[in-house]
Parts: C-alpha cells; structure tokens; sequence
C-alpha cells in the first residue's frame, strides 16, 4: 500500500498508509533504521460499546495536510458510529517526538462514550528480538526499548495527562495477534511488561456531550536512554504538545515559503504542487546529507529489499531542485556526504546506507570471468554536474574548497580514464540499472561533468586541468554523434555494446532517458537531433490510454501491467518521464504560447497525486492507482525543477524578473 501524508525531521520520519495508520517509523536517520519493519501500527475507537479500527471499510476518509506546512489535515468520519475524528500528525521540527492530535464530534446529537486506542507493533532497531515493554509509572506511559534506542508513548486529554488504558504482550509467537485485539471490548489488560516479540496498546477515555467535542494529544517521543525520553516527556509537559505542534507548523510554512517566488504564471494547483513537494521532499531527507529515494517498505513483498537508500544519481537531481528552490543548505550537506563516501580514485558505488556505509547492491564486481566496476558511471557524472549548478547559484567558494578534489577534479580524471578507444564512456550500469553497456544517457551526462569540471578548473586558475577537461568533454560529443546516432532512424541509440572488431552493436530500443542529450548541455534542446530523438519518444511512449503519460522504454517489464498490446501500452507511465517532455517544452520555447505547452505534462502529474499531493513512482496504465513505492523522492524533485524551468523561461520571455532570484535569473 502506497505510503501518505509522511511526516519528519530530518531525524525521526513516519509514514503512513491510507488507513492513517503509522506504517514505518525511521530514528535516528531517515531510511534506518525501520523500528516498524512495515507493520501497521493500528488505530481505532469504541463507541458507546462498539468498535472500529481506522482501516474498517465503514469509515470515510479523507487525508490532506494542511496548506503549504507538514502537518496534516485527516478526516474519518463514521455514520453508523456517529462520529467523525479530525486528526493532525507532526513530528516536532527540532525534538525527535512524534504527535497525533484527534479531536472526537459527536454527530448523533447525544452524549458519547469514547475510548481511543493506539496499537504500537514495534520491532526496536528493526528486529523483534530482545524488545522490552513496560509501563513506567512515573511517566504515566509504555516505554519500548532495546541497546540504545528508547520509544516513549504518552498523551494527554482535555482533563489530565497519561494514559487511561494499556496492555503490554506478545506478537506473532504462538499465534499471538498481538493486543490490538484486546482493545475490541474497551477494555486493556494492564499487563505491566512483556520482554521478546512484544507489541502494546494505550487508550483514552473521552466524554463528548451531544454534539460537542473533545480531543486527545498523543505522542511518540525517542531518545537513546531512559533519561533522554524522560526529558523529552518533561519539555512536552512544559510547552504543552499543542504549542510543539503549533510551532512546527509554523516552521515548515516559513520553510516552504520563504522564496519570494511569484507564482502567477501558473495555475494555482500547480503552485500548490510545488509548495507540497518541498515539503514532502524534504521529510525523505536526513539531516546527515543523505537524499533517500523512498521509504516505503512495501516494496520489499516485490524486490525483497527497499528503496530507504542514497543513489548518487538519484541525489544529484533531488540537490539541483533543491538549488533552483533556493534551499542550499540541503544542497551543501548532501554534497559533504557525496564527498565522504565517494572512491579515491574518484568514482561512486551503486548506492549508500544513510549512514554512508556502503549498501546492498545486484551490481556483479566480475563477468564473464573477468573483474568489472559494479558502477554506473552517470551517478558520478551528475554529482559533479549538480555541484557545478550549486555553485552557479550560490558561489560559496569556502564550500566548494574542500570539496574541489574529491568531487571535482579526481571524478574528471576518472573519466577520463574510463574512456574506450573512441573516447565514450567504457561500459557500466544504465540508469534503469538493468542493462550493462555504452548508454547514451551515462554519455550525455559525462560530457556535461567534463564541461562542469573545466569551469570549476577555469575558475580555480587550473587551465591546463580546463583545456584537458574541455577536450575530453568535445571529443566524447563527437563520438557519440558518430556512433549513437542512427541517421536512417533519425534517433539516437539507448545503448552500444562493444564488439570484438571495434565496433557496436546498437540497441534502438525507445528510452525516455535520451532526454539527458540535452538535459546536461551535451547537445542544445533545438539541435535537430535532440528535436528528432524527443519526438520519438513522445509519439513511441506515450501511454495510449484515458491515463496518458510517458513509460521508461518500450517493453518496459518493471511492474509491468500490459504484456500483449506495447504498441499502445509500452509500460506504465511514471512522472520522471512524463515531466522530461516538460522540461524539453520548455528549454525550446520562443514565446509563451510555445511556453504554455509544458503545462500539459504538469497537469497530468497534479492529476496523479493523491489528495494530499504525494506522488508515487509510476502508475496503473488503466486505472491510474500508483505503483511501486510512494513517495519517490525523485517524482516531486522533478515537479519542482520543471517548475523552477518554467517560471525562468516565462520571466525570461517576458522580460520580468518579480520573484525570481537573480542569481537563478542569468
């Protein structure tokens, strides 16, 4: 089930699921570890002597999060029940605690018996083994702990604070359910303590006059002792949960909106789209540096792995929205974390644990019984071509001084190196990484880190490093216009596989990544060739279904719906495709009209996103349900780079500048 309404630190992130349960809870580093290995963490209401849990078929729901802020706006509403629950989860923007606010109404014009429940099925630092749970007096509340992580559950109601109910037990040992079910009757078993597979449940009691309300504010606080959640509990005692929550709010609304950025071009839902994945973006960010693809641990029922990983790719393209949105801060750590995990001889490794130790990989080191880099040779391209757009923006030179070496200069002379005879890139991992080969993407990209590298060396005075550079990056141009490109076909290849007698044999499989021809500066959007390759794309990918939108190749097998009719299915359609059409709209615009044609592609995307704005990686061709993980970090750095593109080139067009940074506006 795709993951909604996530919210986070930078330190503590939870996740949720349509239900409104909390699904995933990551401390002390967004992406691990996952104290909930996935399970749902339920919640639900006895009512006057019956019961509901919040995934019973018989509530409405409706999840949003409050405009432009990260707390949310959640509405379940229950007729037979007669009652609606107005719920607002956020985690404090400073202090790693973890707050749901529920205010209960009474819709049937009677007083209410309420009692509310929270199921908490904690895996302490991912492993059920060893766990402790037990009720702590002094704190009135549960306290789950294991080594050096410690889970405080709490809250308090209109009338005291502390929990009203609680039971500590067993899950998934000898045919325990666990004691969510013991809250069915409105009654907890008290049970002080449980050690191993535990689980536990709290509850509140309300009293809610006819047609009145009342509310409860529960919260999670994690700390790495017992001291540490006890003075958590004290500071929320102090300032009182309702002012930590008021004040994140007020937090991540500054955060979102403090770019005087005009909007009026666009369509209002369009801003809105933007604000929210700023918000949504940066709850998949830790405050190490680290951009995580995703953390939505259902994705391990189809891969048996996550995606809860820092792909140097993946957080190239995330850094550069994030330039172009003016949160340079973000920027600046994940290249000090690019800096720190990357080879001495200058290249990165498939992806990174948010620890930075290297992660799990299905990249061989040897083929064929001879020893091969387990690479993909566009993830250190763009790394070097992101910082390069940091600078231009930014030119904090301090920054950029320790960084010059390991980001910079040993990545350019690595590929340099890792040239073959005709001077394109020798063979790695494509960007989909499933094919192993000479990619026109990984080539486009590496000639523009080459032309990065040599004005960064321009820069620093290092001319003889500038014109070594600037050669490599023009003699790779010319190679991959004498080889990648087919003439008889008008399009360029996605890839070339070297053969014995020096040649290629070309793979001219449509791919939504030849994109990067111009995307990097390889190629200029109106050559020719590029205006050709990107017609292709358009008219051999786009999903001939009421959904619409772009796959990632024809044929594409990840996820894949339709098997029989590729012509007009050629795979599910996924935002980062759809919107690289955008973003080639845009570059080749002469005038607003022209300009305009790019909203097409950002509509379709607003008419992806659920309700509360989260975008998943790719959709149902027909149905249009989200596929894969969601969020995907990816998605929404791509809404809001199309989105900066567009606001640019219609204040360029227009000759006005209102709004617009002017370090972003040359």
């Amino acid at each position: 089930m795709p993951r909604n309404i996530p919210v986070g630190n930078g330190e503590l992130l939870v996740t949720f699921d349509d239900f409104s349960q909390i699904r995933d809870i990551y401390y002390p580093r967004v992406g691990m570890p996952n104290h909930t290995q996935g399970h749902a963490q339920r919640f639900g209401v006895w009512v006057d002597g019956s019961f509901a849990w919040s995934d019973d078929s018989t509530w409405e729901r409706e999840l949003r999060y409050k405009p432009d802020t990260m707390v949310t706006e959640v509405t379940l509403r229950h007729k037979q029940l007669g009652i609606e629950l107005q719920c607002n989860d956020a985690v404090d923007y400073h202090s790693p605690v973890y707050f749901r606010r529920i205010i209960v109404t009474d819709l049937l014009d009677k007083q209410r018996d309420v009692r509310v429940f929270f199921h908490h099925d904690i895996s302490v630092n991912g492993s059920p083994v060893g766990d402790t749970v037990n009720y702590d007096p002094d704190l009135a509340g549960l306290v789950h702990y294991k080594d050096d992580t410690y889970f405080l559950i709490n809250g308090c109601d209109e009338r005291k604070c502390g929990i009203d109910h609680w039971a500590t037990g067993t899950k998934r040992i000898g045919g325990a359910e666990g004691t969510w079910r013991d809250a069915e009757d409105g009654q907890l078993t008290r049970n002080a303590i449980a050690q191993g597979s535990v689980d536990s449940t709290v509850g509140f009691n309300l009293h809610i006059p006819a047609k009145g309300s009342s509310y409860v504010v529960y919260w999670i606080a994690v700390g790495p002792t017992h001291e540490a959640i006890v003075e958590l509990n004290t500071k929320i005692l102090t300032k009182t949960a309702q002012r930590m929550m008021d004040r994140s709010e007020a937090y991540w609304r500054l955060w979102a909106c403090k770019e005087p950025i005009q909007f009026d071009p666009l369509p209002e839902p369009l801003r809105d789209l933007f604000v929210r994945s700023q918000l949504i973006l940066r709850t998949q960010i830790d405050n190490g540096g680290a951009i995580i693809a995703a953390n939505d641990t259902d994705i391990t029922h189809f891969a048996g792995d996550t995606y809860s990983y820092m792909w140097p790719r993946d957080g190239a393209l995330v850094a550069h929205a994030l330039v172009l949105a003016g949160h340079g801060e973000l920027s600046r750590a994940f290249f000090r974390f690019c800096a720190n995990v990357i080879s001495e001889k200058g290249y990165f490794l498939h992806k990174y644990n948010p620890s930075g130790t290297l992660a799990s990989s299905w990249h061989p080191w040897m083929i064929d019984g001879k020893p091969v880099l387990p690479i993909q040779q566009d993830e250190t391209a763009l790394v070097l071509w992101a910082l390069r757009q940091h600078f231009r923006v930014f030119r904090d030179v301090e920054f950029i001084k320790p960084l010059y070496t390991p980001l910079v200069i040993n990545p350019a002379r690595w590929m340099l190196e890792h040239r073959d005879h005709n001077g394109l890139p020798k063979p790695s991992w494509d960007l989909w990484e499933e094919r192993r080969g000479i990619h026109t993407f990984t080539t486009a990209a590496t000639i523009g880190a080459l032309l990065a590298a040599a004005d960064f060396a321009t820069d620093m005075g290092a001319l003889d490093h500038a014109a070594e550079f600037t050669e490599g990056a023009e003699r790779m141009r010319g190679a991959m216009l004498r080889h990648l490109w087919v003439n008889e076909q008008q399009r360029f290849a996605r890839m070339a596989t070297p053969l014995d007698d020096g040649t290629y044999r070309l793979d001219m499989t449509p791919d939504a990544a030849n994109f990067g021809l111009f995307a990097f500066g390889a190629l200029r959007p109106d050559d020719p060739m590029v205006m050709a390759e990107m017609q292709a794309i358009r008219d051999t990918l786009w999903i001939k279904s009421p959904i619409g939108g772009i796959a990632r190749y024809r044929r594409d097998y990840y996820h894949q719906v339709e098997r029989s009719d590729i012509d007009n299915i050629p795979g599910n359609p996924w935002v980062i495709c759809t919107l690289w059409m955008a973003m080639h709209k845009i570059a080749i615009a002469s005038n607003v009209e022209e300009l305009n044609e790019s909203l097409e592609y950002l509509q379709w995307t607003r008419d992806r996103a659920a309700v509360s704005g989260v975008l998943a990686e790719q959709f149902h061709p027909y149905s249009g349900d989200p596929i894969s993980v969601s969020p995907l970090t990816w998605s929404h750095a791509t809404v809001m780079t199309v989105v900066m593109q567009y606001l640019l080139k219609h204040a360029e067009l227009t000759g006005t500048r209102s709004g617009i940074p002017a370090e972003l506006a040359t």
